[in-house]
């Protein structure tokens, strides 16, 4: 694809979102960001007037949103396990559902190129299954167990059901992340070993740290979604790649997040407790996209730590246990901030005559 062409990036606002969208317009292109602002659009910030922002919800987009758009990224949904476990029935419509909806709106308006955000927790095949704790790849049958990984393998499956000479997908299933972003996260392992060490002066290993997990830096990421981008459609048509830099024992992984953290004058303490409490373990293969478009990961996870250090720092993103950067925790937050709303009606500015309501024990707790 030409470079200046129109990208619609949904879930721009978000942790990988703003770290993509900022990519794509230092290498010249429009950039559309369609995001609900769950989070609140602090992330967009540095490109906020070099942006088009629309705020709506990717379950029910209306046709403007594709205006002048040549191509779609789609990072939207829910994106993790504690959300998706939390209301299966939104996860199922955000990132399955919403997922072929948009699809069927940009193949309407001619947008060919369409780049799904899936998961490698597609492949999770648990703690105990050591038959299938084997490499996996693209190739590898799947059954998700958990509602997450099954969304994104549905997500998946419904927008390939509509792939021809005119309607290009791709679907890059993605290691879990980490790094710094504008729109930061302690909710994924490396990040919460970051932020434990800053908080407590330690990290944990649950289960032992046993499981393996793949990983890649969140910059490497969007470097993904670009090169999947810019390729020749014949290349990428139809295809799924996995996006990992490496597959660390979560054990190895606190040991090299030590060793960048040390770096910065942080010598955190490693524990570990030896307790079942939904693990997740799988390996996967990234040679695939390696072979088609020649694409590696580069950042390393103790040059990431750094570098993560000297943006907490610089950007003041100290509060490490505020609940805006936990998924799980801001969205039920809203929802108790929801229910006062009902409730009491507008916050500061004086309201009409306002009926008594009967509180529910439940409401009340």
């Amino acid at each position: 694809m030409n470079k200046g062409n129109s990208v619609l990036v949904v879930g721009g606002a978000g942790y990988l979102g703003c770290v993509l969208v900022e990519e794509l317009l230092n290498r010249g292109y429009d950039v559309t960001v369609f995001d609900r602002l769950f989070f609140g659009d602090f992330g967009t910030q540095r490109f906020r007037e070099r942006i088009r922002l629309l705020a709506g919800d990717i379950r029910c987009p209306a046709d403007s949103v594709f205006d002048n758009v040549t191509a779609i990224i789609n990072l939207g949904g829910l994106s993790n396990d504690p959300t998706a476990e939390y209301n299966p029935d939104a996860n199922h419509q955000m990132n399955t559902v919403a997922t072929r909806t948009l699809a069927e709106i940009a193949k309407r308006r001619g947008v060919r190129r369409y780049i799904y955000a899936s998961s490698c927790s597609i492949y999770d095949v648990g703690a105990t299954d050591e038959e299938r704790d084997v490499l996996l790849n693209e190739e590898s049958e799947v059954q998700p167990r958990a509602a997450y990984g099954a969304s994104k393998l549905a997500g998946e499956r419904a927008l390939f059901a509509l792939h021809d000479n005119d309607f290009s997908p791709v679907a890059l299933r993605m290691g879990t992340l980490f790094g710094f972003s504008p729109r930061m996260r302690y909710d994924l392992v490396v990040n919460t070993f970051i932020k434990d060490a800053l908080l407590k002066g330690c990290v944990t290993l649950h289960y032992g740290g046993q499981m393996w997990r793949p990983l890649v830096d969140v910059r490497d990421a969007a470097r993904a979604y670009i090169m999947t981008l810019e390729a020749p459609e014949e290349i990428v048509a139809g295809q799924i790649f996995n996006i990992v830099l490496e597959n660390y024992r979560i054990s190895e992984l606190a040991l090299r997040v030590r060793e960048g953290l040390r770096e910065r004058d942080i010598d955190p303490e490693i524990k570990a407790t030896f307790q079942y409490t939904g693990i997740r373990n799988y390996r996967v293969s990234g040679k695939k996209i390696f072979k088609a478009l020649n694409y590696r990961p580069v950042i390393s996870v103790e040059e990431s730590v750094k570098d993560a250090i000297d943006k907490i720092r610089e950007y003041g993103y100290t509060d490490c246990d505020n609940d805006r950067y936990y998924n799980i925790r801001w969205m039920k937050l809203l929802e108790k901030v929801r229910e006062t709303i009902d409730i009491t009606g507008t916050i500061l500015e004086m309201p009409g005559a306002i009926p008594s309501l009967e509180i529910s024990a439940r409401r009340a707790k």
